[in-house]
């Protein structure tokens, strides 16, 4: 059997887990709700404060599912109590970000600036200090949409193998090339 899929999910006080029409998990906390469809042959039980997970056979399908949808209200849980946060650092020579509202304004070294606009469900925050990278703050009750909003900024200029240039995660280790070796 799985092994993440085996595990019950806590329910923390403040939470509530339903199971709805169609499967429809539904998890609603202090910070917020989210809504998780789940394949019709994963069932899902609510037993005093916690959310057990059950597939009907050891196919391969099945097992995969088992795990992911353990996963996935394990992180709406999480969600809705603590919230997510991920920070982006912009290193290189006139990189610049800023916000107004939930509109983002990069400068990455092209010839013009990117307006990208921030899902209205993440809070964003630009901090840009003299001697330091600029950094880009997203916090989010929902782990996959800003995963993925994070994926997006950071495929405008991914970080380079030879001086580090780009957007990259705070934390991030990069595998650095050497350069080209002098003459003979």
């Amino acid at each position: 059997m799985s092994r993440i899929g085996k595990k019950p999910v806590d329910v923390l006080s403040g939470v509530t887990v339903t199971v709805g029409a169609d499967n429809v998990i539904s998890v609603k906390g202090p910070k917020g709700e989210l809504k998780q469809a789940i394949d019709r042959d994963i069932k899902v039980e609510v037993k005093d404060n916690t959310v057990i997970f059950n597939r009907p056979t050891d196919q391969i399908r099945h097992r995969a599912m088992h795990g992911l949808y353990r996963s996935l209200i394990s992180n709406m849980v999480k969600g809705v109590t603590e919230g997510f946060k991920k920070e982006l650092e912009l290193v290189g020579v006139g990189y610049k970000a800023a916000n107004q509202g939930n509109i983002l304004d990069l400068s990455l070294g092209y010839s013009h600036n990117i307006l990208f606009e921030i899902p209205k469900e993440l809070k964003v925050a630009t901090a840009q200090e003299k001697g330091k990278n600029p950094i880009i703050t997203l916090e989010s009750i929902d782990k996959q949409l800003l995963g993925q909003v994070c994926a997006k900024i950071r495929s405008l200029r991914k970080p380079e193998p030879y001086k580090g240039k780009g957007v990259k995660f705070v934390g991030e280790v990069l595998r650095r090339k050497a350069g080209k070796s002098a003459g003979k």
